[in-house]
Protein backbone atom coordinates (compact mmCIF):
# COMPACT_ATOMS: atom_id res chain seq x y z
CA UNK A 1 0.00 0.00 0.00
CA UNK A 2 1.25 3.46 -0.62
CA UNK A 3 1.77 5.61 1.83
CA UNK A 4 2.39 9.46 2.11
CA UNK A 5 4.70 11.14 4.74
CA UNK A 6 3.45 14.37 5.72
CA UNK A 7 6.28 16.90 5.85
CA UNK A 8 4.07 19.89 6.36
CA UNK A 9 1.34 17.64 8.88
CA UNK A 10 -1.78 19.68 8.61
CA UNK A 11 -2.22 19.93 5.01
CA UNK A 12 -1.76 18.04 2.27
CA UNK A 13 -2.03 18.40 -1.74
CA UNK A 14 -3.47 15.72 -2.84
CA UNK A 15 -1.64 12.12 -3.42
CA UNK A 16 -0.13 9.70 -6.28
CA UNK A 17 -2.93 7.22 -6.74
CA UNK A 18 -3.01 6.35 -10.07
CA UNK A 19 0.48 5.18 -10.57
CA UNK A 20 0.97 2.23 -13.17
CA UNK A 21 4.19 0.20 -12.35
CA UNK A 22 5.33 -2.06 -15.26
CA UNK A 23 8.64 -4.30 -14.22
CA UNK A 24 11.64 -5.71 -16.58
CA UNK A 25 13.95 -8.51 -15.91
CA UNK A 26 15.61 -11.24 -17.58
CA UNK A 27 12.59 -12.84 -18.85
CA UNK A 28 11.23 -9.42 -20.41
CA UNK A 29 14.95 -9.34 -22.41
CA UNK A 30 17.04 -7.56 -19.84
CA UNK A 31 20.80 -9.21 -19.91
CA UNK A 32 20.93 -9.11 -15.68
CA UNK A 33 18.38 -8.49 -12.84
CA UNK A 34 21.27 -6.50 -11.28
CA UNK A 35 20.79 -2.99 -12.67
CA UNK A 36 23.80 -0.45 -11.27
CA UNK A 37 23.17 2.41 -13.62
CA UNK A 38 20.71 3.67 -16.12
CA UNK A 39 19.72 6.71 -18.26
CA UNK A 40 17.29 7.44 -21.44
CA UNK A 41 18.79 8.78 -24.84
CA UNK A 42 16.38 10.30 -27.51
CA UNK A 43 13.02 8.69 -28.32
CA UNK A 44 13.01 7.55 -24.65
CA UNK A 45 15.20 4.53 -25.41
CA UNK A 46 16.53 3.55 -22.00
CA UNK A 47 20.19 1.98 -21.74
CA UNK A 48 20.55 -0.16 -18.73
CA UNK A 49 24.01 -0.81 -16.88
CA UNK A 50 24.25 -4.07 -15.32
CA UNK A 51 26.63 -6.79 -13.73
CA UNK A 52 27.12 -8.63 -16.91
CA UNK A 53 27.06 -6.04 -19.57
CA UNK A 54 24.74 -3.36 -21.09
CA UNK A 55 20.71 -3.65 -22.13
CA UNK A 56 19.36 -0.76 -24.43
CA UNK A 57 15.73 -0.93 -24.93
CA UNK A 58 13.57 0.99 -27.28
CA UNK A 59 10.36 0.28 -25.94
CA UNK A 60 9.84 -2.68 -28.12
CA UNK A 61 13.20 -4.52 -28.39
CA UNK A 62 16.29 -5.00 -26.29
CA UNK A 63 19.67 -5.15 -27.84
CA UNK A 64 22.75 -6.51 -25.27
CA UNK A 65 26.44 -5.38 -25.22
CA UNK A 66 29.04 -7.51 -23.58
CA UNK A 67 32.92 -7.54 -24.11
CA UNK A 68 32.25 -10.85 -25.75
CA UNK A 69 30.01 -9.58 -28.30
CA UNK A 70 31.37 -5.75 -28.36
CA UNK A 71 35.44 -6.26 -27.70
CA UNK A 72 36.13 -2.50 -27.20
CA UNK A 73 34.25 -2.65 -23.78
CA UNK A 74 36.18 -3.32 -21.26
CA UNK A 75 34.43 -4.95 -18.81
CA UNK A 76 30.53 -6.43 -18.12
CA UNK A 77 30.35 -4.85 -14.51
CA UNK A 78 28.89 -1.46 -15.78
CA UNK A 79 29.08 1.18 -12.72
CA UNK A 80 28.23 4.33 -13.94
CA UNK A 81 26.20 5.50 -17.66
CA UNK A 82 25.23 8.34 -19.26
CA UNK A 83 23.91 8.99 -22.66
CA UNK A 84 25.41 12.72 -24.27
CA UNK A 85 24.06 15.27 -25.82
CA UNK A 86 25.38 14.03 -29.41
CA UNK A 87 23.70 10.59 -28.68
CA UNK A 88 27.80 8.98 -28.01
CA UNK A 89 27.34 6.47 -24.72
CA UNK A 90 29.56 6.56 -22.02
CA UNK A 91 29.89 3.78 -19.74
CA UNK A 92 32.15 3.78 -16.22
CA UNK A 93 33.95 0.13 -15.21
CA UNK A 94 36.12 -0.64 -12.87
CA UNK A 95 38.95 -0.74 -15.55
CA UNK A 96 38.32 2.28 -17.68
CA UNK A 97 35.42 4.51 -19.41
CA UNK A 98 33.97 2.98 -22.60
CA UNK A 99 32.60 5.39 -25.81
CA UNK A 100 29.76 3.88 -27.50
CA UNK A 101 29.34 6.05 -30.61
CA UNK A 102 27.05 4.36 -32.48
CA UNK A 103 29.21 1.73 -34.01
CA UNK A 104 31.58 0.39 -31.70
CA UNK A 105 33.44 0.87 -28.30
CA UNK A 106 36.14 2.36 -27.57
CA UNK A 107 37.98 2.11 -23.70
CA UNK A 108 39.67 4.80 -22.28
CA UNK A 109 42.50 4.27 -19.10
CA UNK A 110 44.66 5.67 -16.87
CA UNK A 111 47.03 5.33 -19.63
CA UNK A 112 45.37 7.80 -22.02
CA UNK A 113 45.05 10.66 -18.98
CA UNK A 114 41.99 8.92 -17.05
CA UNK A 115 42.98 10.10 -13.32
CA UNK A 116 41.36 6.32 -12.04
CA UNK A 117 40.21 3.38 -13.61
CA UNK A 118 37.14 3.16 -11.11
CA UNK A 119 34.27 5.31 -12.35
CA UNK A 120 31.75 6.26 -9.56
CA UNK A 121 29.59 8.11 -12.27
CA UNK A 122 29.30 10.18 -15.34
CA UNK A 123 28.59 14.02 -16.44
CA UNK A 124 28.03 16.12 -19.11
CA UNK A 125 28.14 19.93 -19.07
CA UNK A 126 26.94 22.46 -20.89
CA UNK A 127 30.13 22.73 -23.39
CA UNK A 128 29.69 18.95 -24.05
CA UNK A 129 32.55 17.96 -21.96
CA UNK A 130 32.44 14.93 -20.11
CA UNK A 131 33.11 14.55 -16.46
CA UNK A 132 34.08 11.41 -14.76
CA UNK A 133 33.70 10.88 -11.08
CA UNK A 134 36.24 7.70 -9.96
CA UNK A 135 37.95 6.60 -6.91
CA UNK A 136 40.68 9.18 -6.72
CA UNK A 137 38.84 12.35 -7.90
CA UNK A 138 37.72 13.90 -11.20
CA UNK A 139 38.28 14.05 -14.81
CA UNK A 140 37.03 15.85 -17.54
CA UNK A 141 37.30 15.03 -21.42
CA UNK A 142 36.49 17.94 -24.16
CA UNK A 143 36.80 15.13 -26.85
CA UNK A 144 41.10 15.12 -27.19
CA UNK A 145 42.64 16.04 -24.08
CA UNK A 146 41.99 14.96 -20.21
CA UNK A 147 41.91 17.50 -17.16
CA UNK A 148 41.82 16.03 -13.82
CA UNK A 149 41.32 17.10 -10.37
CA UNK A 150 42.39 15.62 -7.26
CA UNK A 151 43.79 15.84 -3.63
CA UNK A 152 46.45 17.72 -4.60
CA UNK A 153 44.18 20.66 -5.99
CA UNK A 154 41.99 20.45 -2.92
CA UNK A 155 39.66 18.11 -3.57
CA UNK A 156 38.28 15.99 -0.34
CA UNK A 157 39.86 12.74 0.27
CA UNK A 158 37.21 9.58 -0.72
CA UNK A 159 36.94 10.29 -5.06
CA UNK A 160 34.17 11.51 -6.56
CA UNK A 161 30.38 9.73 -6.24
CA UNK A 162 28.21 12.44 -7.73
CA UNK A 163 28.86 15.74 -10.21
CA UNK A 164 26.38 18.58 -11.10
CA UNK A 165 26.88 21.63 -12.55
CA UNK A 166 24.64 25.15 -11.73
CA UNK A 167 23.60 27.80 -14.22
CA UNK A 168 26.98 29.87 -13.23
CA UNK A 169 29.38 27.78 -14.37
CA UNK A 170 30.10 25.91 -11.34
CA UNK A 171 31.00 22.20 -11.03
CA UNK A 172 29.95 20.66 -7.95
CA UNK A 173 31.88 17.68 -7.06
CA UNK A 174 30.52 14.92 -4.31
CA UNK A 175 32.70 13.22 -2.21
CA UNK A 176 32.58 10.09 -0.96
CA UNK A 177 33.79 11.08 2.55
CA UNK A 178 34.34 14.71 2.57
CA UNK A 179 31.41 16.87 1.15
CA UNK A 180 30.55 18.71 -2.13
CA UNK A 181 33.67 20.87 -3.62
CA UNK A 182 32.95 23.64 -5.93
CA UNK A 183 35.05 23.98 -9.02
CA UNK A 184 35.13 26.54 -11.41
CA UNK A 185 38.98 26.36 -12.35
CA UNK A 186 40.56 25.52 -9.00
CA UNK A 187 38.58 24.25 -5.88
CA UNK A 188 36.60 26.75 -4.43
CA UNK A 189 34.69 26.26 -1.07
CA UNK A 190 34.13 22.74 0.05
CA UNK A 191 30.69 22.71 1.81
CA UNK A 192 30.27 20.02 4.64
CA UNK A 193 28.29 19.42 7.94
CA UNK A 194 30.67 21.24 9.84
CA UNK A 195 30.77 24.65 7.21
CA UNK A 196 27.13 24.41 5.54
CA UNK A 197 24.96 22.03 7.67
CA UNK A 198 25.37 19.43 5.89
CA UNK A 199 23.39 16.29 6.75
CA UNK A 200 26.16 14.09 6.06
CA UNK A 201 29.78 14.31 4.11
CA UNK A 202 29.07 10.80 2.13
CA UNK A 203 27.52 12.23 -0.79
CA UNK A 204 25.71 9.76 -2.94
CA UNK A 205 24.06 12.11 -5.57
CA UNK A 206 23.65 15.88 -6.29
CA UNK A 207 20.79 17.92 -9.09
CA UNK A 208 20.45 21.38 -8.92
CA UNK A 209 16.82 22.67 -8.97
CA UNK A 210 15.16 25.46 -11.86
CA UNK A 211 15.19 27.87 -8.85
CA UNK A 212 18.90 27.30 -8.39
CA UNK A 213 18.59 25.36 -5.10
CA UNK A 214 20.47 22.21 -4.75
CA UNK A 215 19.22 18.92 -3.48
CA UNK A 216 22.18 16.75 -1.94
CA UNK A 217 21.97 13.02 -1.67
CA UNK A 218 23.73 11.75 1.52
CA UNK A 219 24.02 8.65 3.27
CA UNK A 220 22.21 9.85 5.95
CA UNK A 221 19.24 11.89 4.37
CA UNK A 222 18.80 15.23 2.07
CA UNK A 223 20.33 18.66 2.41
CA UNK A 224 18.54 21.31 0.21
CA UNK A 225 21.12 24.25 -0.15
CA UNK A 226 19.63 27.84 -2.11
CA UNK A 227 22.28 28.95 -4.85
CA UNK A 228 24.14 30.64 -2.18
CA UNK A 229 24.61 28.03 -0.61
CA UNK A 230 22.77 28.39 2.81
CA UNK A 231 20.79 25.36 4.31
CA UNK A 232 17.26 25.68 4.14
CA UNK A 233 15.94 22.42 4.35
CA UNK A 234 16.90 18.96 5.59
CA UNK A 235 14.95 15.62 4.75
CA UNK A 236 16.26 12.66 7.13
CA UNK A 237 13.37 9.94 7.28
CA UNK A 238 11.43 10.12 4.67
CA UNK A 239 10.92 6.86 3.75
CA UNK A 240 9.61 4.68 6.30
CA UNK A 241 11.90 2.33 8.11
CA UNK A 242 11.27 -0.37 11.04
CA UNK A 243 12.54 0.45 14.17
CA UNK A 244 15.54 1.66 14.99
CA UNK A 245 16.35 2.72 11.72
CA UNK A 246 15.51 6.38 10.95
CA UNK A 247 18.02 7.91 8.74
CA UNK A 248 17.54 7.57 4.67
CA UNK A 249 20.86 6.24 2.79
CA UNK A 250 20.25 8.37 -0.87
CA UNK A 251 21.13 6.05 -3.69
CA UNK A 252 20.07 8.80 -6.18
CA UNK A 253 18.84 12.30 -6.88
CA UNK A 254 16.78 13.22 -9.59
CA UNK A 255 14.12 16.18 -10.71
CA UNK A 256 10.94 15.65 -12.88
CA UNK A 257 9.75 17.32 -15.70
CA UNK A 258 7.52 19.52 -13.49
CA UNK A 259 10.40 20.11 -10.91
CA UNK A 260 9.16 17.65 -8.59
CA UNK A 261 12.24 15.64 -6.49
CA UNK A 262 12.80 11.57 -6.75
CA UNK A 263 15.29 10.08 -5.04
CA UNK A 264 16.44 6.40 -4.51
CA UNK A 265 16.40 5.15 -1.07
CA UNK A 266 18.28 1.72 0.34
CA UNK A 267 19.19 0.52 3.79
CA UNK A 268 21.11 -2.86 4.52
CA UNK A 269 22.79 -2.47 7.37
CA UNK A 270 20.24 -3.88 10.02
CA UNK A 271 17.62 -4.87 7.05
CA UNK A 272 16.88 -4.85 3.49
CA UNK A 273 14.45 -1.99 2.92
CA UNK A 274 14.20 0.62 -0.02
CA UNK A 275 12.18 2.53 -2.31
CA UNK A 276 11.25 5.58 -4.09
CA UNK A 277 10.33 8.90 -2.54
CA UNK A 278 8.51 11.92 -4.71
CA UNK A 279 8.96 15.42 -3.03
CA UNK A 280 6.07 18.03 -5.08
CA UNK A 281 6.86 21.04 -2.24
CA UNK A 282 4.72 19.92 0.42
CA UNK A 283 4.73 16.53 0.76
CA UNK A 284 6.63 13.27 0.28
CA UNK A 285 5.05 9.89 -1.50
CA UNK A 286 6.77 6.80 -1.11
CA UNK A 287 7.05 3.70 -3.23
CA UNK A 288 7.94 0.28 -2.63
CA UNK A 289 7.40 -3.58 -3.69
CA UNK A 290 3.92 -3.28 -1.97
CA UNK A 291 3.26 -0.70 -4.25
CA UNK A 292 4.78 -2.40 -7.60
CA UNK A 293 8.22 -2.10 -7.10
CA UNK A 294 10.14 -5.14 -9.19
CA UNK A 295 12.72 -5.05 -5.82
CA UNK A 296 13.87 -3.35 -2.43
CA UNK A 297 17.63 -2.49 -3.31
CA UNK A 298 17.32 0.86 -5.37
CA UNK A 299 20.40 1.49 -7.38
CA UNK A 300 19.44 4.75 -9.80
CA UNK A 301 16.81 6.87 -10.82
CA UNK A 302 15.89 8.73 -14.30
CA UNK A 303 13.28 10.35 -16.01
CA UNK A 304 11.81 10.00 -19.76
CA UNK A 305 10.47 12.52 -21.60
CA UNK A 306 6.86 11.47 -20.12
CA UNK A 307 7.82 11.81 -16.77
CA UNK A 308 7.86 8.09 -16.33
CA UNK A 309 10.52 7.23 -13.47
CA UNK A 310 12.40 4.37 -14.36
CA UNK A 311 14.52 2.59 -11.37
CA UNK A 312 17.52 0.17 -11.09
CA UNK A 313 17.11 -2.56 -8.77
CA UNK A 314 19.19 -5.45 -7.74
CA UNK A 315 15.79 -7.21 -9.09
CA UNK A 316 15.41 -5.61 -12.36
CA UNK A 317 13.65 -2.51 -13.67
CA UNK A 318 10.85 -0.49 -12.71
CA UNK A 319 8.77 1.77 -14.28
CA UNK A 320 6.50 4.58 -12.87
CA UNK A 321 4.16 6.16 -15.12
CA UNK A 322 1.10 7.78 -15.06
CA UNK A 323 1.86 9.12 -11.69
CA UNK A 324 0.05 11.99 -10.37
CA UNK A 325 3.04 13.88 -8.51
CA UNK A 326 3.05 17.12 -9.99
CA UNK A 327 3.60 20.94 -9.24
CA UNK A 328 0.80 21.66 -11.73
CA UNK A 329 -1.72 22.13 -8.70
CA UNK A 330 0.72 24.28 -6.78
CA UNK A 331 0.71 26.87 -9.71
CA UNK A 332 -2.82 26.43 -10.01
CA UNK A 333 -3.78 27.69 -5.89
CA UNK A 334 -1.16 30.02 -5.12
CA UNK A 335 -0.48 33.32 -3.29
CA UNK A 336 1.69 36.39 -3.58
CA UNK A 337 3.53 37.70 -0.86
CA UNK A 338 5.70 40.74 -0.59
CA UNK A 339 8.02 42.60 0.67
CA UNK A 340 10.27 39.50 0.19
CA UNK A 341 12.97 39.64 1.95
CA UNK A 342 11.35 41.64 4.74
CA UNK A 343 12.02 43.34 8.03
CA UNK A 344 8.88 44.10 9.99
CA UNK A 345 5.64 43.14 8.23
CA UNK A 346 4.57 40.60 4.91
CA UNK A 347 1.13 40.82 3.25
CA UNK A 348 0.03 37.66 1.87
CA UNK A 349 -2.71 38.28 -1.38
CA UNK A 350 -5.18 35.41 -2.96
CA UNK A 351 -7.00 34.95 -5.52
CA UNK A 352 -10.34 35.99 -5.87
CA UNK A 353 -11.37 32.19 -5.71
CA UNK A 354 -9.25 31.34 -2.82
CA UNK A 355 -11.33 29.75 0.68
CA UNK A 356 -8.06 29.41 2.64
CA UNK A 357 -8.36 30.89 6.42
CA UNK A 358 -5.07 29.48 7.28
CA UNK A 359 -0.89 30.34 6.92
CA UNK A 360 1.79 28.10 8.25
CA UNK A 361 5.11 29.29 8.99
CA UNK A 362 7.75 26.76 9.11
CA UNK A 363 11.63 27.39 9.72
CA UNK A 364 14.44 26.07 7.60
CA UNK A 365 14.41 22.83 8.97
CA UNK A 366 10.67 22.36 7.95
CA UNK A 367 9.26 22.68 11.39
CA UNK A 368 5.93 24.17 12.31
CA UNK A 369 6.36 27.27 14.53
CA UNK A 370 3.27 29.17 14.05
CA UNK A 371 -0.32 29.15 12.00
CA UNK A 372 -1.97 32.12 11.95
CA UNK A 373 -5.67 31.89 11.55
CA UNK A 374 -8.34 34.56 9.56
CA UNK A 375 -11.92 34.71 7.82
CA UNK A 376 -12.39 32.38 5.12
CA UNK A 377 -12.66 34.68 1.82
CA UNK A 378 -10.24 37.61 2.37
CA UNK A 379 -8.31 38.41 -0.37
CA UNK A 380 -5.69 39.88 2.05
CA UNK A 381 -3.65 40.22 5.16
CA UNK A 382 -0.93 41.40 7.42
CA UNK A 383 1.27 39.05 8.39
CA UNK A 384 3.75 40.54 11.74
CA UNK A 385 7.18 39.31 11.54
CA UNK A 386 8.85 41.64 14.34
CA UNK A 387 9.25 38.71 16.39
CA UNK A 388 10.90 36.56 14.51
CA UNK A 389 14.69 36.44 14.00
CA UNK A 390 16.57 36.81 11.21
CA UNK A 391 17.20 33.88 8.87
CA UNK A 392 15.43 31.76 6.39
CA UNK A 393 11.44 30.48 6.75
CA UNK A 394 8.95 28.78 4.60
CA UNK A 395 5.39 30.19 4.12
CA UNK A 396 2.65 27.42 3.68
CA UNK A 397 -1.01 28.25 2.62
CA UNK A 398 -3.29 27.99 -0.22
CA UNK A 399 -2.09 25.01 -1.35
CA UNK A 400 1.21 26.10 -1.94
CA UNK A 401 4.43 27.16 -0.50
CA UNK A 402 7.33 29.84 -0.60
CA UNK A 403 10.40 30.73 0.71
CA UNK A 404 10.89 33.74 3.15
CA UNK A 405 13.43 35.56 4.19
CA UNK A 406 13.58 37.83 7.16
CA UNK A 407 16.23 40.50 7.41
Amino acid sequence: MKRQLILLMLLTLGSATAQTFTNYTTADGLINDNVLCLDVASADVLWFGTQDGISVFDGSNWTNHTNSTDPGLVDNNIQAIRVMSNGNVWAGTDFGACLYDGLSWTTFTTADGLANNQIKCIEEDASGNVWFGTNSGASYYNGSAWTNIGTSDGLPFGGVTAISFDSNGDVLLGSGLGGVAIYNGTIGSILTEASNGLVDDRIRGIRNASNGDRWIGTSEGITVLDASNNNIAYHTQIYTLPAPDTLNPIEDVEIDNFGNIWVGVYVDYLVTEGGVCAFDGNSWTEYDVSDGLVGPVVRALTIDSQNSVWVATSSGVSKISDHEVSTEELDQASFEMYPNPATDAITIAYPENSAEEAVFLFNASMQLIEMLEFNKGAQQIKYDITHLSSGIYFVRTNGALKKLIIH
